[in-house]
């Protein structure tokens, strides 16, 4: 028996669901878990078919560990539209996500090609890369609250040095927004690192240093897809296009952890 589907909206041509943080997409044979697919597969009754598009009508993914909003096409006209969409980089995408660091810049691009590095599914900015680009815009900056920071670093058995690396990298944060321009593996995560500014509890990407000290008050990737917009067209005669828009609130693990930060004035 595989997990039940968040579904936020359904209708004849597509579903929306927001997926959950450790949940994996797509099916694979080095996935012994279930999937994405899988919940898919059983809501549609699927069985041994594959369905629309050969993996259950999934037109785009998310990382394991990012959670929000996902649409799945629930018929060949549907998967089409929407499968030229993301290809033509037309669907708008928002993600909320908290870094390490002072973002000093309001708003910003991002721009660095990505490949893949080593064998282990780790991805960097490399010079023989495909082309790549982020937006950003600054929300917040926080200070992590001091007597929340002393309690969590007692937590841990530290050298004097660890705790001095710490009192300089692990203070301050920002919350941003997000707004991919292509759609590269890993793409916002590893261009965050790029600047400077990793992801909090960042599993590939964050300094081992810093993740050790993240996943005591934030257990998982701090990256959440909030909103996506795109174009709909009618099943039949098409004679324009109407613009939906999808939003999922942050949730419930993400903003228990903004609970050990302090907004900065004026942040």
């Amino acid at each position: 028996m595989v997990g039940k589907l968040k579904i936020i909206f359904e209708d004849k041509r597509i579903l929306v669901i927001d997926k959950l943080a450790g949940l994996v997409v797509n099916r694979s044979a080095t996935v012994g878990e279930a999937t994405l697919q899988d919940q898919l597969s059983e809501y549609f009754k699927l069985g041994n078919n594959l369905g629309i598009g050969d993996r259950a009508g999934i037109v785009h993914r998310l990382d394991r560990e990012t959670s929000g909003v996902l649409v799945v096409a629930k018929t060949q006209r549907a998967f089409e539209i929407l499968q030229s969409q993301f290809k033509d980089r037309s669907v708008k995408k928002e993600y909320t996500t908290l870094v390490h660091g002072h973002v000093g810049k309001e708003s910003g691009s991002i721009a660095g090609a990505i490949g893949r590095i080593g064998k282990f599914g780790k991805f960097g900015v490399v010079d023989e890369g495909r082309r790549s680009e982020t937006d950003f815009k600054v929300l917040k900056h926080y200070l992590f609250k001091p007597d929340r920071f002393d309690l969590s670093i007692h937590q841990q058995r530290l050298t004097k040095s660890r705790i001095n690396y710490l009192n300089h990298h692990a203070k301050e944060y920002t919350l941003l927004h997000l707004y991919p321009k292509t759609g590269r593996t890993h793409q916002v995560r590893v261009h965050l690192k790029s600047i400077g500014h990793p992801v909090v509890s960042d599993l590939i990407y964050c300094p081992k240093k810093l993740l050790k000290f993240d996943l005591i008050w934030c257990p998982r990737l701090f990256l959440h897809a909030g909103r996506i917009e795109f174009k709909m067209l009618p099943e039949a005669r098409i004679r324009f296009a109407k613009s939906v828009v999808f939003e999922v609130s942050l949730p419930y693990d993400l903003v228990k952890a903004c609970d050990f930060l302090e907004r900065l004035p004026n942040g």
